[in-house]
């Protein structure tokens, strides 16, 4: 009887807790901790980011700030999405940058600069840009300056540590 009460009060609510989180991580959020400063001053190093799954890019908007896989780099990045399939982004030598010609206005960078140039934006690929260009190894850096549909993993959408950054990412 007691093992009885024991199984039906403790292992079988916390079971049913372990197999929500692992659900909820698989299909729902997820939580990153960012490395670098390439995303200052919106994400800082060592912030703590909800990130909601993307199951369908083609929802995303250009000023998203998306977590992707880099298979050229071998690695999970945060990035400020630039450029949408089929764009021609135009980065500057003074780091402005224009997305089919218009410029874009972005009050989020702090520290412009970095590489210029011209890239035209694949169907099926995203362009991506960190928010502190002068210090951000970004799309304008690798050989392959686009990330596949099939690589964005999800949005990042607030910021939950340190307690005193707590809040929604724009």
């Amino acid at each position: 009887m007691k093992a009885k009460k024991i199984i039906f009060d403790y292992v079988i609510p916390i079971s049913v807790a372990i197999v929500l989180a692992i659900l909820i991580r698989q299909f729902v959020f997820f939580k990153i901790e960012v490395p670098t400063a390439s995303m200052y001053p919106t994400i800082q190093d060592n912030d703590q980011i909800i990130v909601t799954k993307v199951y369908n890019p083609t929802h995303l908007k250009r000023g998203d700030i998306v977590v992707f896989n880099s298979k050229e780099l071998k690695e999970e990045l945060i990035k400020r999405l630039i450029g949408l399939p089929g764009d021609k982004i135009q980065v500057t030598s003074d780091g402005l940058v224009y997305v089919n010609g218009k410029k874009l206005n972005e009050p989020y960078v702090k520290d412009n600069g970095g590489k210029g140039g011209t890239y035209t934006v694949p169907y099926g690929h995203y362009f991506f840009l960190g928010d502190n260009r002068i210090d951000s190894f970004d799309s304008r850096y690798w050989k392959n300056p686009y990330i596949a549909a099939s690589d964005i993993e999800g949005k990042a959408q607030f910021i939950i540590f340190p307690f005193n950054r707590i809040g929604i990412l724009k």
